[in-house]
């Protein structure tokens, strides 16, 4: 089994853990190859580009947190192998253990005692008033809000071709329900199963409280759109990157990715589990 490595360079303690992960797999008879970023970290040579490392790799993990996480999906271009997140810290919500648990993650591949959990991507297109296209991937959410103005922005939302709303707010997010732990979360939305086939739409900051997140099937395309020109150029993001300046005319696609992502899950790890964790719920 090859195994490949991605590391945010960033991170206390990012190169120890990577080293000590080589030697744990190696001594388990599986094979580390570097993304290439990550090969200069360890100081060894060989190092991929990450597009080609989601091709040679049968497992990827990534050592950093769920921010690395979500940056490492950019950089696979759309893995279809599964990933785990090693965080170098506390447990996170898309990390599979700690960079304290190496070992037990080594020894996991190798008796393939392990699941995935199969995560729904979001595919966003912003259409250009004159037909030039963006597409963009994303995990955990797509938003689009206000731009340099400082003042609430009016946006629409269509949800396959009926008007949902008009909205004047900071902004709106669509997000999956691995996302709704994220920025949603954050702007008042619900906690969502990842499993669950459904999107939250959250509106930031809205100027009437009536205007609350609405869950809605994940088989639908949900368009977004500026409403007034005097607000300038919005700004829209997946997953906090990818930053795409969107005027007046435009309009912002988001459906259901063809494609899922396959969390890695070690034994006795799961998302209730992290709930309990991140949010000091009771319980074992």
């Amino acid at each position: 089994m090859k195994v490949g490595l991605i590391a945010n360079p960033h991170k206390s303690g990012a190169r120890k853990t990577l080293e000590g992960l080589a030697v744990a797999l190696r001594a388990k008879g599986l094979t580390p190859i570097y993304e290439k970023a990550t090969a200069g970290l360890a100081g060894v040579d060989g190092g991929i580009p990450g597009r080609e490392l989601s091709k040679e790799a049968d497992v990827v993990a990534v050592l950093g947190g769920d921010g690395t996480m979500l940056h490492a999906m950019a950089t696979l271009g759309g893995c279809d192998k599964p990933i785990a997140g090693i965080n170098l810290g506390n447990l996170g919500f898309l990390t599979s253990c700690t960079d304290g648990e190496v070992d037990d993650f080594a020894e996991a591949l190798c008796s393939g005692n392990f699941a995935t959990s199969r995560r729904t991507l979001l595919a966003a297109r912003v259409e250009r008033d004159g037909g030039r296209s963006h597409d963009l991937l994303a995990l955990n959410e797509a938003v689009l809000a206000r731009g340099q103005t400082g003042r609430l922005v009016a946006l629409r939302a269509i949800v396959d071709g009926e008007l949902l709303n008009h909205y004047r707010a900071d902004g709106l997010i669509v997000a999956t329900p691995t996302g709704s732990t994220a920025y949603s979360l954050s702007a008042g939305g619900p906690l969502i199963s990842p499993s669950a086939g459904v999107f939250v739409i959250t509106p930031i900051c809205p100027h009437t409280l009536s205007q609350r997140s609405l869950v809605v099937d994940d088989d639908v395309t949900i368009e977004l759109a500026p409403e007034e020109p005097s607000d300038g150029p919005m700004l829209f993001t997946v997953d906090g990157r990818d930053c795409v300046e969107v005027e007046s005319g435009d309009r912002v696609l988001v459906r259901k990715a063809d494609q899922d992502l396959h969390l890695l899950r070690l034994e006795g790890r799961s998302f209730y589990a992290a709930l309990r964790q991140k949010l000091n719920w009771r319980g074992g």
